[in-house]
């Protein structure tokens, strides 16, 4: 993807402000960039996108069905969410392995933007650092399992306890560790 939108979204003129707007994925964004607006076909555009043509078409498809409720239903179109890689600067954490952008190019990124962390440094493709592996942690009984790609782990459910998973290494997955620890 060359750029994710300049702005947040559209809201209507002259109807009162909804307050469940449609959600659109940079996924969904990007689909509609590539077909309607550069005119490449489902099969250009997956390859662009590195996804299989069905999946191309699932995305495609749900995106211009948002459109038409934005229009028809007379709703707001908020752009957020989805597991897009945008041409920007990346950096990678050192204290949580995460890997985040920056996609205005005149800012000064000083902290991680999933820890906070400011030990961080600009990822370059030829880096040498390792890949760091995603682990999802039931908080209740420990079970771990490898984060699946494009799932968060709070949407996995613990297979032993049936408990909401979260990501190993977190800001709130290390408070909750450390507040069992006092106890």
């Amino acid at each position: 993807m060359n750029n994710s939108p300049k702005f947040k979204g559209f809201t209507l003129i002259g109807m009162p402000t909804i307050k469940n707007p449609i959600i659109i994925s940079n996924e969904e964004y990007e689909a509609i960039r590539l077909c309607d607006l550069a005119l490449l076909n489902q099969v250009e555009a997956a390859r662009i996108m590195k996804i299989s043509r069905p999946a191309f078409t699932r995305i495609y498809r749900s995106a211009r069905r948002k459109i038409a409720e934005t229009f028809v239903l007379g709703k707001s179109l908020l752009f957020q969410g989805g597991s897009v890689h945008i041409d920007s600067y990346w950096y990678s954490c050192r204290g949580c392995g995460s890997f985040f952008n920056q996609i205005e190019k005149e800012g000064v990124i000083k902290n991680c933007t999933l820890c906070g962390s400011a030990d961080i440094e600009q990822y370059k493709e030829n880096s040498t650092r390792k890949k760091v592996v995603q682990i999802c942690v039931c908080p209740k009984c420990g079970f771990e399992k490898i984060k699946s790609l494009g799932i968060p782990c709070r949407n996995e459910i613990c297979t032993d306890c049936n408990c909401q998973m979260m990501r190993k290494g977190t800001s709130h997955y290390n408070r909750i560790i450390n507040s069992k620890k006092k106890q």
